[in-house]
C-alpha cells in the first residue's frame, strides 16, 4: 500500500495531469465544470454520419477480453465512470469495492482506492462542497448498493471514506450538478437531492420532487445523469433488490435541477433496464450518424439507444448504435460517457464499463464511430 503523500503525489502528476499544481484546491474544479456533458441540445440526427460503430474491450479481469497490458483483476462488475475535465477515467468497481484508473488508451495508473461498499455511480466533484476530514473537499464521491456515500481527495490516501449512511436505501445510480449530489434510490423508489450543510452531508426537498404520475409504481429510479442544466432519469421494473430484464422494461426522463419534469423522453419501446446516459458531441464532430444524441445504454441487453430531437424540440428514438448490420451490444453495460480530449481520450469517442457474465466480471472499453 502506498503512503498518502506518495499518493497525493501521483495524484498531482499523473490523476490530475498537472492541474493541481496551479492550485492544489480550487484549478481542478474550475477546469471540470463540463465534465459530463453540454448545456445545448442538437435538433436533428446527422444526416451526413453513418451508423456503424465499433467497440474494443480495452481492459478486463479476464486474459481472453483484456487488449490492453496485463488483465486486472479488480475489475469486477465494472459500474460508474467518471474523470475530471483533463484526468483519466476513475472507474467504480462493484464487485472489488475498489476504484481504478485508466487513461483513454486502457493504460492503468497505480493509484488504486478501496471503496468499502457495493459501490454503483460515481462522479467527479466540481464544486467547493463536500469537504472531508482532512479539510479538503472531495474530488471523487461514489454511491453504494447499501445506502451509502463514499468520498475521496488527494489527502485521503488509498482509502475513501464514508460521508453518509441510510440504511433503508439502496443508491443505483449517482449524479452532480453544482453543490447538489442526486441519487437513485431504487429501494425506495425515489431520486434524492443532498447538499452539504453545516456540517454533514443530508438530502434537501425539491420542488418537484422528481414526480410523473404517468410512470407506472412497478417502475423505479435506476440511472442517473446531469447533462448540462437538466438531470436524466431511467427507470427499471423493480423485482425486489434488482432490476427485471426484458425488452421494452424501461423508461427516460428529463427533469430541471429542482426536480421538475421537463420532457417525458421515452416509454418502453426498446429500453431494457436502460442505466448509463451520455450527450454525444455535436453534429458533424466525429460521432457518426448520433452525433449531438442522448445516448442511453441498456443494461439489460447491452444495447445503447439514441434519442435524438425534432425540429420542434421534442425527444424520439433514432435507433441502436449497431456495427455493421447489427446492433452494439455490450454484455452487462453500465456507465457511458466521452472523454475529455486530454487523459480521458477524445471527446468523440464513448467509453463505457461493464459487468458481464451476469455481474461477475469487469470490462473498460471505447466505442468508436467507423465511416
Amino acid at each position: 500500500m502506498q503512503a498518502p503523500a506518495a499518493v497525493a503525489d501521483v495524484f498531482r502528476r499523473e490523476i490530475e495531469g498537472g492541474e493541481m499544481r496551479r492550485n492544489r484546491t480550487m484549478s481542478v474544479v474550475s477546469a471540470a465544470l463540463l465534465v459530463f456533458g453540454f448545456a445545448v441540445f442538437p435538433a436533428t440526427v446527422d444526416a451526413a454520419g453513418k451508423n456503424n460503430y465499433l467497440v474494443t474491450i480495452l481492459r478486463s479481469n479476464e486474459a481472453e477480453d483484456n487488449t490492453v497490458d496485463e488483465p486486472d483483476p479488480l475489475l469486477q462488475n465494472s459500474w460508474g465512470i467518471a474523470a475530471s475535465g483533463s484526468g483519466p477515467w476513475w472507474v467504480a468497481n462493484n464487485g472489488s469495492m475498489t476504484s481504478t484508473i485508466y487513461n483513454g488508451d486502457g493504460h492503468s495508473f497505480p493509484l488504486v482506492v478501496t471503496v468499502p461498499g457495493p459501490i454503483t455511480g460515481e462522479v467527479f466533484n466540481s464544486s467547493s462542497s463536500f469537504p472531508l476530514a482532512n479539510a479538503e473537499k472531495a474530488l471523487f464521491i461514489w454511491a453504494s448498493e447499501d445506502g451509502k456515500f463514499f468520498a475521496w481527495n488527494s489527502g485521503s490516501g488509498t482509502m475513501a471514506e464514508q460521508i453518509f449512511s441510510d440504511e433503508e436505501s439502496s443508491y443505483k445510480g449517482l449524479a452532480i450538478h453544482g453543490e447538489t449530489l442526486f441519487s437513485t434510490d431504487f429501494a425506495e423508489c425515489k431520486v434524492e437531492a443532498f447538499q452539504f450543510v453545516d456540517t454533514a452531508v443530508m438530502e434537501v426537498p425539491t420542488s418537484g420532487k422528481f414526480a410523473d404520475a404517468s410512470i407506472p409504481g412497478s417502475y423505479c429510479p435506476f440511472g442517473i445523469q446531469a447533462v448540462g442544466d437538466s438531470i436524466f432519469v431511467t427507470y427499471a421494473l423493480k423485482g425486489g433488490e434488482d432490476d427485471i430484464a426484458g425488452q421494452g422494461h424501461g423508461l427516460v426522463r428529463e427533469f430541471d435541477t429542482d426536480g421538475n419534469l421537463i420532457s417525458q423522453v421515452a416509454n418502453h419501446g426498446l429500453l431494457n433496464s436502460p442505466w448509463g446516459i451520455a450527450l454525444a458531441p455535436t453534429s458533424g464532430s466525429g460521432f457518426g450518424k448520433f452525433s449531438g444524441c442522448l445516448l442511453v445504454g441498456n443494461f439489460g441487453d447491452g444495447r445503447i439507444n439514441a434519442f435524438c430531437k425534432d425540429e420542434e424540440g421534442e425527444w424520439f428514438h433514432a435507433g441502436l448504435l449497431r456495427q455493421g448490420k447489427s446492433p452494439v451490444v455490450i454484455d452487462g453495460l453500465w456507465g457511458i460517457g466521452f472523454g475529455n480530449d486530454h487523459n480521458s481520450g477524445p471527446s468523440t469517442t464513448l467509453y463505457f464499463a461493464a459487468g458481464p457474465d451476469g455481474e461477475v466480471n469487469g470490462y473498460f472499453g471505447k466505442v468508436e464511430a467507423v465511416n
